[in-house]
């Protein structure tokens, strides 16, 4: 456990005792486990060191709500005490967790922030234009130096979630991309195992072997490891959303192709992402519902499968919160366009948010730390 022995100070107060504590957690967070997960917490075993993995979807500038959070863990030093601890994300998770490796994680992560945040955008930007844009956020904050330390990190491996796109859907012709998503949507409606027809998972790993996720007989795909010559390639591709942002092409040591957003396959958690049977998989999410694809966000039916939920322990803002957040929302890429004459409030929204979701990590972990974590946990 961490060794401040502090009692975590919230935006509220503690008059209540227990009871009182715990209303002020409920009106700020959800939690939530699998079965395997659930029966592991409620016997009153220890969270931080059965963690095998630490989960980041494909959120978004909703990502700016996990930050405190992200920076909790950071800051105490909770995860790979024991065993190294698997980092998997895509789209905004894997830029999240690229910041962790660096040899300064916390000031990396907040040149993130503030590169992210203030990134603007013009009504004739391309998505060759914006691909340039975030390449320039992605060099805010991480520098080519500190690859080598990042690839030897002791308590990290990182897992990058990308979709190599296949035929029409690879073409930077808005058009003709236009009609590979249409096709690929009406196959993913049929069945998610039709996305492999337009788009191939490739995880991007690093570590002396990759993910067990990536062993299990369902994964479809390829894995690929991680170098300093590719590091930046997959963190950027795994961001470039389709459509919008112009795809990476030809990643060193990986096979050729247009690389895109890992969501577009793996939009939030789709797989059974632990190492070990008793692992708990730790899933900070900006919202109760699960959605597997980016192509599923309209199909309310589409569901992880119950064998990727058995083990998970899933973090989420409540509603309550949620309504005292700038807009009564939180941050999303619509913002880009509706406050595109207006960048700065856009900004000051976006800070705004982040600012009153910096508690929720140190909330959390007063209720490990107090084993109040039981009065809370749902099942899902």
């Amino acid at each position: 456990m961490p060794s401040s022995g502090r009692s975590v100070k919230v935006a509220a107060d503690r008059d209540g005792g227990n009871e009182g504590e715990d209303k002020i957690a409920m009106d700020f967070l959800r939690i939530k486990a699998g079965p395997r997960a659930y029966e592991q917490l409620m016997d009153g075993g220890g969270v931080w060191d059965r963690i095998s993995t630490y989960f980041g979807p494909a959120a978004g500038p909703r990502w700016l709500v996990a930050q405190g959070f992200d920076l909790t863990l950071m800051k105490e030093g909770l995860l790979g005490r024991a065993l190294p601890v698997w980092l998997v994300g895509s789209s905004a998770g894997a830029w999240r967790f690229a910041a962790w490796l660096q040899p300064e994680p916390e000031k990396s992560y907040a040149a993130l922030r503030e590169a992210y945040t203030g990134v603007t955008y013009a009504r004739g930007d391309t998505p060759d234009t914006i691909l340039d844009k975030l390449l320039n956020v992605i060099n805010a904050y991480i520098e080519d130096d500190a690859l080598p330390f990042a690839l030897n990190h002791k308590r990290y491996r990182l897992a990058i979630l990308t979709a190599r796109t296949r035929h029409l859907a690879a073409s930077e012709i808005g058009w003709i991309q236009k009609g590979g998503l249409a096709l690929c949507l009406l196959g993913n409606m049929i069945s998610r195992t039709n996305l492999a027809r337009f788009a191939e998972r490739v995880v991007f790993f690093h570590g002396p072997r990759p993910p067990a996720f990536c062993t299990h007989p369902e994964f479809q795909g390829r894995f690929i490891g991680l170098s300093p010559n590719n590091f930046k390639q997959a963190v950027m591709a795994s961001g470039a959303i389709p459509l919008v942002v112009a795809g990476v092409r030809d990643i060193f040591g990986a096979p050729r192709g247009v690389y895109r957003d890992g969501g577009l396959i793996d939009y939030h958690l789709s797989h059974d992402y632990s190492s070990r049977p008793d692992d708990l998989v730790l899933f900070f999410h900006h919202q109760e519902r699960i959605v597997p694809g980016w192509l599923d966000k309209k199909l309310p039916r589409r569901q992880p499968t119950p064998e990727a939920l058995e083990r998970v322990l899933m973090v989420f803002p409540s509603e309550a919160f949620l309504a005292r957040l700038p807009y009564g929302k939180v941050p999303d890429r619509d913002d880009f366009l509706t406050f595109i004459n207006e960048p700065a409030e856009r900004i000051r929204y976006w800070n705004r948010s982040a600012e009153l979701a910096a508690p929720l990590g140190e909330m959390f972990l007063e209720l490990v730390e107090s084993g109040r974590i039981r009065r809370l946990l749902e099942r899902f």
